[in-house]
């Protein structure tokens, strides 16, 4: 929703200041379009292997809705991660191994929908709690373990922000190529009356334009939104360690929760009386 506010604030704006003092039509250009947008898309698919190309995509459609590590997730986990530690407290780690080996079908898991539909959090959560249940219990080296695969992830959770971003770093010089093409295309008509060369000579123009508003206007916006989730996501999973961390080092269920409360991004931070209350509705 937000970034459907923003783009019809950039249009609405634009139009609002433009249409007093000139016509819309010179600003419909189709083949203009196609000069400045095919090249992008053309380097941009030469330039990052196939996953990137289709997660800038879904991720740019994906930014109509709202991000999903929300508070609501956040809490979400805490709650999932409760349940999972106090099972195992009480009745063994063995217990969760059919909650970690079939997560689909754990009540456990399907009480926290949010998080059991994202696989990446779910197979992370279910790899750690089954090399604890195998028998891997030196916190250090699963920190460790799970830094370098944090890590990794993080990593590849950008890419496609900074794919997005060389493509809107890219647009206004591709504006430029469509500008020179229309001069060059208006030269073949210096015989021409004045309008005739001036409408031309728009039409040009508007590549430039059409080339820095893309870039500056939507596409640099998607990179960087695309970015901050990417960060929050990051965020998410550090909960999720810290968690798991605590509980590999012999804290109760509820104060391992607390450290991964206390990991949570302040804006989406619930209060310690809102975890409280939420994992004694859990209980």
């Amino acid at each position: 929703m937000k970034a459907i506010v923003g783009t019809l604030v950039v249009i609405g704006t634009l139009l609002g200041g433009y249409l007093p003092h000139g016509s819309f039509g010179i600003l419909i250009q189709p083949l203009e379009v196609v000069i400045i947008c095919g090249g992008a898309l053309g380097a941009y698919i030469i330039a990052n292997p196939g996953w990137v190309i289709k997660a800038g995509f879904t991720g740019g459609l994906g930014l109509a809705k709202p991000a999903p590590h929300d508070k609501e997730m956040f809490i979400e986990a805490l709650g999932l991660m409760f349940k999972l530690f106090n099972k195992a407290r009480r009745e063994g780690l063995m217990s969760i191994e059919a909650d970690v080996e079939d997560p689909h079908s754990s009540e456990l898991f399907n009480g926290a929908p949010k998080v059991a539909a994202d696989h990446h959090a779910v197979d992370f959560i279910c790899d750690y709690l089954r090399l604890m249940i195998s028998g891997a219990s030196n916190p250090y080296q699963l920190e460790d373990l799970m830094i370098l695969e944090l890590d990794g992830h993080h990593h590849e959770a950008m890419m496609p922000s900074a794919a997005v971003g060389k493509v809107a770093e890219a647009l206004p010089a591709f504006g430029i190529v469509a500008a020179v093409l229309g001069i060059i295309v208006t030269m073949s008509y210096l015989d021409a009356g004045p309008m005739e060369i001036a409408h031309h000579m728009s039409v040009a123009l508007v590549g430039t334009f059409l080339g820095i508003l893309v870039a500056y206007g939507f596409i640099a916006p998607i990179s960087s939104e695309l970015a901050n989730r990417a960060e929050l996501e990051g965020a998410f999973f550090n909960v999720l360690k810290t968690c798991l961390i605590a509980n590999l080092n012999g804290y109760a269920p509820q104060v391992a929760v607390e450290f991964g409360r206390k990991a949570i991004p302040s804006h989406d931070r619930p209060s310690f009386q809102e975890l409280d209350e939420f994992l004694q509705s859990q209980k």
